[in-house]
């Protein structure tokens, strides 16, 4: 499986139905929405009414990223957005199992996060109840950041613990995803790739989604 995400951390925030056009027309899978509070990242992105703004624009699936402190408080207000994935950080959630079963409860994929830092067998336990795992191949809080190299045995890593657990969940990648490191992630075992400035910034955001979903098949 190849899904292409772009984040809309990207993308001109001065014209965000400009932007939403070429997405809608384009190949991509997913919309990728960072939320980011300024406590668990180091910087402040968009909150509830941009989100509920660009909801209305697209009819793609909402791959809403809450990279903030206790996002079990929000899974109704995600849930409202019509979100399919609702992600939150196992860095972030005292009660990860919990938190996985409420999100299902209202109705949403749940993927769990892990940072840069955070090893793959913190995830053994509840590896089975979630639907996606996205692993940060920056570190959280910025876009535009040079890719971690050795995110590739991580990767490698969780495809291991997955296929050994019988789990069905998805490995998707946050950070650094151009067409450099996307046939890496491929051979490694993604299954979703997030995208921001390589998509957003680029001439063409259209042709630059088909030449991704080329280099991940």
């Amino acid at each position: 499986m190849n899904l292409i995400a772009p984040s809309l951390l990207a993308a001109n925030f001065a014209n965000l139905e400009r932007e939403m056009e070429w997405f809608n027309q384009s190949e991509a899978d997913w919309l990728h929405l960072d939320v980011m509070d300024g406590v668990f990242v180091p910087n402040i992105s968009f909150g509830f009414p941009v989100l509920e703004h660009v909801a209305r624009l697209t009819t793609k699936p909402l791959d809403v990223h809450l990279m903030i402190v206790q996002p079990e408080k929000f899974i109704s207000q995600v849930r409202d957005l019509g979100a399919a994935i609702m992600n939150v950080h196992q860095e972030a959630c005292v009660h990860l199992h919990r938190t996985i079963q409420q999100i299902h409860e209202a109705g949403m994929k749940a993927a769990v996060t892990l940072n840069p830092a955070t090893p793959v067998a913190t995830l053994e336990e509840i590896i089975c109840d979630v639907d996606v795992v996205m692993l940060m191949t920056v570190n959280p809080g910025f876009g535009a950041q040079k890719f971690i190299e050795h995110s590739l045995d991580k990767v490698r890593r969780l495809r291991q613990l997955i296929t050994a657990s019988g789990s069905q969940a998805l490995i998707e990648v946050d950070g650094g995803v151009n067409r450099k490191t996307a046939p890496n992630l491929a051979a490694a075992g993604v299954d979703v790739y997030v995208t921001g400035s390589a998509v957003f910034g680029a001439p063409d955001p259209i042709e630059e989604v088909k030449v991704l979903k080329q280099l991940t098949s």
